[in-house]
């Protein structure tokens, strides 16, 4: 799944390095750098980082294998066209989402034409990134999202649509469809 979204990533002219955070033990692909993971998200974006030159900086997930090179392009536009600190591709929520209690009371029924579920690629501003990642550990450890972070911070985030097919791999039903995509993908 790594080698498919380092692949999308060569395809983007601005990309000039590639760091990968990485399990004690694994090797980095070549031509890609690799350096070693943290024990949550923040610390493995941070490790990446600071190996990584340049600015602006791309966070991606390996577990959403069927990015696009255009995905990541996109992204970088809305950042350079906006000049905020972050974007992020989203896809819009559909589903009715409900606000719970923790003993399993409904709460509020959320308004989805304002909701978006966020995902990867996100793109950041280096010094936006590097201050958001200066937060005290218990913040950094409880991040699921890089541009929370940077919202914590103040910063200024943006959304771009993601296309449907940039689905997070968390089950074997996903890799199936993953892979269904990446056949149709090749043969088309």
């Amino acid at each position: 799944m790594l080698e498919w979204s380092i692949d999308a990533l060569r395809d983007v002219a601005a990309v000039e390095a590639i760091v990968v955070a990485l399990p004690a033990g694994r090797s980095a692909p070549a031509g890609t750098i690799g350096v070693p993971g943290g024990a949550h998200r923040s610390q493995s974006v941070l490790a990446a980082l600071h190996a990584a030159a340049g600015d602006p900086v791309i966070v991606h997930d390996a577990a959403r294998p069927l990015v696009t090179a255009q995905a990541f392009q996109t992204a970088l536009d809305e950042l350079e066209r906006h000049g905020c600190d972050a974007v992020i591709a989203a896809a819009a929520v559909t589903d009715t989402i409900k606000e719970v209690s923790g003993d399993g009371a409904v709460l509020r029924t959320l308004q989805r034409s304002a909701l978006w579920a966020v995902q990867t690629p996100q793109v950041f501003r280096r010094a936006a990134l590097e201050q958001a990642l200066s937060a005290p550990e218990d913040v950094l450890a409880a991040a699921t999202d890089d541009a929370w972070l940077i919202e914590r911070a103040g910063g200024s985030v943006r959304v771009v649509a993601s296309a449907p097919e940039n689905l997070k791999i968390t089950t074997r039903g996903d890799l199936q469809v993953a892979e269904l995509a990446l056949r149709e993908r090749a043969s088309g």
